[in-house]
């Protein structure tokens, strides 16, 4: 059976964010990805704190999976740094997890 993991993934817009999300769940490296819209984020960068609104995206996926969604994240992304992180999935519905790895990359 297959490890899952769920990754977060900000972006500075909702339009970059759907191109992202559809990019991921075509190629297969995701079965679902939620935007959630008007995150405020404050961070540090650049040698100056930053307060900005963001989106973030939510990743449903497989751990096998997150080299290839990673790698394929940085060539669209628009920020020279983007949060890609990954935390493990411990327990979920049987189903959804069946579902999970029907619809993505084996």
């Amino acid at each position: 059976m297959s490890e899952y993991i769920v990754v977060f993934i900000t972006a500075p817009d909702e339009k970059s964010a759907q191109n992202i999300a559809r990019l991921l769940v075509e190629e297969k490296l995701a079965g679902c990805v939620n935007i959630i819209k008007n995150i405020r984020s404050i961070y540090f960068w650049q040698d100056k704190i930053e307060d900005e609104s963001e989106v973030l995206m939510v990743v449903k996926t497989k751990r096998e999976l997150f080299k290839a969604l990673k790698d394929k994240v940085r060539t669209v992304h628009p920020y020279s740094v983007p949060e890609i992180i990954a935390i493990p999935i411990i327990e979920g519905s049987e189903d959804y997890l069946k579902w999970l790895d029907e619809v993505t990359a084996s």
